[in-house]
Parts: structure tokens; C-alpha cells; sequence
């Protein structure tokens, strides 16, 4: 799953462009792997708030997820919930 608004996704990547399209792929269990964007259009949910939803239901891809977004002060936000809650080993 690539979750970004403006940047394509990589050849055979899952193109979510909005928190609520990842939460459901995810819920569904079909994420193996996940590439995260913080900014996602103005006045739109966060790749944040989406790190917070997983954290909150236990709910993650099979593997650790990456970030790459260029907001510095969101992608540090993002990687500080996913290791301090995701079921991978640090």
C-alpha cells in the first residue's frame, strides 16, 4: 500500500490517496507491506492520524511500514508510533 497524495506509487504498489481508503484496506487484513505520506491535501486527514488508527485498534500491515514523507516533523511523529506500538521488533 503507497499512501500519497501527489507522488505516483511504485510499479505494483496499492495506491491509497486518503487515510479512510488505507484504514479499510487494512482493516480488511489485505497490507503486507505499507510506504506512508504525512501530508495528504489541505484540510485532510494525516498519514499521522492513520498511525494513530493502527496503533489504536492493533491493526497494522504484516511488515513494519516506511515513511517517506519529506515533512521532517511528521515522518519523525509517524516512525515514533509505529515503533513505539507496532508488533515488530526494534
Amino acid at each position: 500500500m503507497w499512501l500519497d497524495d501527489v507522488r505516483p506509487a511504485p510499479e505494483g504498489w496499492k495506491h491509497d490517496y486518503s487515510v479512510y481508503e488505507a484504514i479499510d484496506l487494512i482493516k480488511k487484513g489485505h497490507v503486507e507491506n505499507a510506504s506512508l505520506d504525512h501530508d495528504l491535501g489541505e484540510n485532510k486527514p494525516t498519514g499521522y492520524k492513520l498511525c494513530m488508527r493502527m496503533a489504536e485498534f492493533n491493526k497494522w500491515p504484516k511488515n513494519k511500514p516506511a515513511v517517506h514523507s519529506m515533512n521532517p516533523v511528521g515522518a519523525f511523529a509517524m516512525r515514533a508510533i509505529i515503533e513505539r506500538y507496532g508488533p515488530w521488533d526494534v
